[in-house]
């Protein structure tokens, strides 16, 4: 049992990639020792991705697997009493067959292959069945996680399109005032304007390190003090430690931007602080203003996409289809008393990296 249960979490982070040569590759051996079984093929839904055990020689990836147990019977585990295969040294005799579901679709196939002469009883049949379920689970989590990514990838251009046009206008009109009065003043803005929006809105970048994506905060902000001039009080205090986090392209630039509209713009003035700590595995990022604030059930309103702000819903949808249920926002606010918006993440997680 504890050799079984050592296979299977060997198994799992492969087949969570999804099932292709590779991932098949590495997966094989583990099946080995899941099924007992002399040899074990995993297929998709026409040849053989990888093949694991005896007849290695003869039997490899790229074989159509109706060469090895015929055409099948559909979408159940079935019993073949004898692969195909005309090796003369070859020791295989029958073979279980269990089909790859994911959804209401099959996505591939496990073959358990047993030596010539070996009797198979119910129990085999069970035993291949179960871990034909486990890698079809394994298989369907590979899939949610790419629809996942691709929602986020979505939210992400949803997100561009909300904040483009307030951000824009206000931006070009920033420096538009600056232009006969301190013409080198404008061209600067104009410099981190092409450079903010260039960040913005390209497409290939996923994740950024915390540094990048305060980077290019700094220079939003430099255009919105453009519009306030001395109104606009920034502190910004992030721990070094923090710096290498990563998280998700814009995730913390609409914060900012929410503090600027709610907090500073509807006032004419007010005081952004913006501070990181490390917290042993997770790091923290809060984004604070002095505004008027909100109550309870506003903020959850907003979490929730319901209410005001720039995407904020948007941010918290694509930090937890990054980083799970346990990460994303918090609005802690009181009427007349400012907001607090506290970002959690996760110093490191498996398969997140920044471009």
């Amino acid at each position: 049992m504890q050799s079984a249960l050592h296979a299977a979490t060997l198994m799992l982070p492969d087949l969570r990639r999804g099932l292709s040569r590779a991932t098949a590759a590495r997966a094989a051996p583990r099946l080995l020792m899941l099924t007992q079984a002399a040899a074990v093929a995993l297929a998709d839904g026409e040849q053989i991705l990888a093949w694991g055990g005896v007849g290695g020689d003869h039997h490899k990836h790229g074989q159509r697997l109706d060469q090895l147990v015929g055409a099948g019977r559909g979408d159940r585990v079935h019993v073949e009493s004898k692969v195909l295969c005309d090796h003369a040294r070859c020791s295989l005799g029958a073979a279980i067959v269990a089909p790859l579901v994911v959804g209401d679709a099959r996505a591939g196939t496990l073959v358990a292959v047993f030596p010539r002469g070996r009797r198979l009883g119910p129990e085999d049949t069970r035993t291949v069945q179960e871990t034909a379920s486990l890698v079809s689970a394994q298989i369907e989590l590979s899939e949610l996680q790419a629809q996942g990514e691709r929602l986020a990838r979505a939210e992400l251009r949803a997100l561009r399109a909300q904040i483009s046009p307030h951000f824009i206008y206000n931006a070009l009109a920033a420096i538009a005032a600056h232009i006969h009065s301190c013409p080198e003043e404008a061209r600067e803005l104009l410099a981190d304007f092409a450079e903010f929006t260039r960040y913005a809105f390209r497409t290939e970048q996923p994740y950024v390190t915390l540094a990048d994506e305060l980077h290019y905060v700094e220079k939003y902000l430099r255009l919105e003090r453009a519009r306030f001039g001395d109104d606009l009080e920034v502190r910004i205090e992030v721990a070094p430690e923090v710096l290498h986090v990563v998280l998700p392209v814009l995730s913390l630039q609409p914060l900012v931007e929410n503090a600027v509209r709610h907090g500073v713009e509807c006032r004419g003035h007010g005081r952004i602080a913006i501070t990181g700590r490390d917290v042993g595995t997770d790091a923290e990022l809060r984004i604070h203003d002095d505004g008027s604030g909100m109550t309870a059930a506003m903020a959850s309103q907003v979490l929730a996409g319901r209410g005001g702000g720039v995407g904020l819903s948007n941010v918290q949808a694509r930090l937890k289809t990054s980083f799970g249920i346990g990460y994303g926002l918090e609005i802690d606010s009181r009427e007349g008393d400012g907001t607090t918006v506290t970002m959690t993440l996760p110093k490191f997680r498996p398969g997140v990296r920044a471009a």
